[in-house]
């Protein structure tokens, strides 16, 4: 660090304990934390820069530290600096109509795959819900924001992308490289199961899904099915309102889910008798690849007692984000709302637990990996779906009648 930098670097530390000294004389609030925690700032940098073994590099230091501030809050929340910034919005006004076919969240610090698409190029490249990417293309994910990920999991139908993946069960990364390809539009899988119980898989929640799976239980009400196994496992993608307008069509009575955020209005989403479609037991199939607006569902069908949940705790990514520009160039990523469901947890911190766990037997765990992997064999074997039968099929459950 050259003089003049440290001069600077000292000038800012005077201000900042001014600040500091001058808040806690005049301050009689919860503003006091704030001040308790710059005064731990600022001693802190104070023995980086007279201590540490070399003379440190402020902004990676500055960059660092509010790298981590930010990775504290939840998955959602990043900061990205001005050099990151700028190369983001570069590479985001392109059109990239070739995608990889994931939705991704973080976890440990490093971008996790939350679900992968049925025959996208991703699941092609043998990429697997659960794995932990270390690198994408040449850039560490340490630290690095969803939308940067997103950004560099997208391009040109034909680019390659190559991906370095991190699985539990081995003690070096696997490499693989995605062929990015434009996707079809997703589309409602409909399938029948014994009797007169029907099956419904959503891979994702985009726009129209609520009204084409409205369009579905009429059809499935009309050929005589009475009874519902709605598949939302490795459905994380969509928009909110999405999912609300999903519940509706289930849930006759009650609160469909609620938003909260020290800055957003609180709201409460309720169900509305008028928009309820399907009337006859439904059981819900969830895991950790369950996230976003599939859980706003999944949460109002076992708030509101309409249905069980079946399977694993969904991954808890509900919210809302805020991106606001810094005077620097930099900008923050911020979760500013958080969906509750009916019972008022929060889905980010607790996820939607089920209500039927459903605990894997050795033959279902083989099941299961092939399932995640894109490998799952006739729904007839699948764990999740021979669990739900079975309640569907136990007189506990109960047609619920619409208001």
């Amino acid at each position: 660090m050259n003089r003049a930098t440290r001069r600077v670097v000292l000038l800012l530390s005077v201000l900042v304990f001014g600040y500091v000294a001058v808040g806690h004389l005049l301050a009689k609030t919860n503003d006091d934390k704030s001040y308790k925690v710059l005064t731990v700032y600022s001693e802190v940098l104070e023995h980086i820069q007279h201590n540490y073994v070399e003379d440190p590099n402020l902004h990676a230091v500055t960059a660092g530290a509010l790298h981590g501030l930010l990775d504290s809050l939840d998955p959602q929340s990043s900061y990205l600096s001005p050099l990151e910034y700028a190369d983001y919005k570069k590479n985001n006004a392109k059109e990239r109509p070739g995608q990889a076919g994931v939705v991704v969240s973080r976890r440990f610090g490093y971008i996790i795959l939350i679900s992968v698409l049925p025959e996208s190029p991703a699941e092609k490249a043998g990429l697997r819900q659960g794995d932990i990417l270390e690198s994408i293309g040449e850039f560490s994910t340490d630290q690095m924001a969803i939308g940067q990920a997103q950004v560099l999991l997208s391009g040109q139908p034909g680019d390659k992308v190559n991906v370095s993946i991190v699985r539990p069960e081995k003690m070096q990364p696997d490499e693989a490289e995605i062929t990015l390809a434009k996707l079809a539009p997703s589309r409602i899988v409909q399938d029948k199961l014994a009797g007169d119980v029907a099956y419904l898989h959503l891979s994702t929640m985009d726009s129209g899904t609520a009204k084409e799976l409205g369009a579905k239980l009429n059809e499935l009400d009309r050929a005589g099915a009475t009874k519902l196994v709605l598949d939302l496992r490795n459905c994380a993608s969509g928009d909110d309102q999405e999912g609300i307008d999903a519940a509706q069509l289930f849930v006759s009575s009650g609160t469909i889910v609620m938003l909260k955020g020290q800055t957003v209005a609180e709201q409460t989403f309720s169900a509305d008798p008028a928009k309820a479609v399907w009337k006859h037991p439904v059981v819900a199939l969830i895991s950790n690849s369950t996230a976003g607006p599939a859980e706003i569902l999944a949460g109002a069908l076992a708030g509101n007692h309409r249905g069980e949940t079946v399977g694993i705790r969904t991954f808890g990514t509900a919210s809302q984000q805020k991106w606001i520009d810094l005077d620097d160039g930099s900008a923050l990523i911020l979760t500013v709302a958080m969906y509750y469901t009916p019972a008022g947890k929060s889905i980010v911190d607790d996820g939607v637990v089920p209500s039927t766990p459903l605990h894997l037997l050795a033959d279902d765990l083989t099941w299961l990996k092939n399932y995640e992997a894109g490998k799952s064999g006739p729904l007839a074997d699948d764990p999740f779906v021979k669990k739900a039968i079975g309640l569907l099929s136990a007189p506990a459950i109960p047609a619920k009648k619409a208001a």
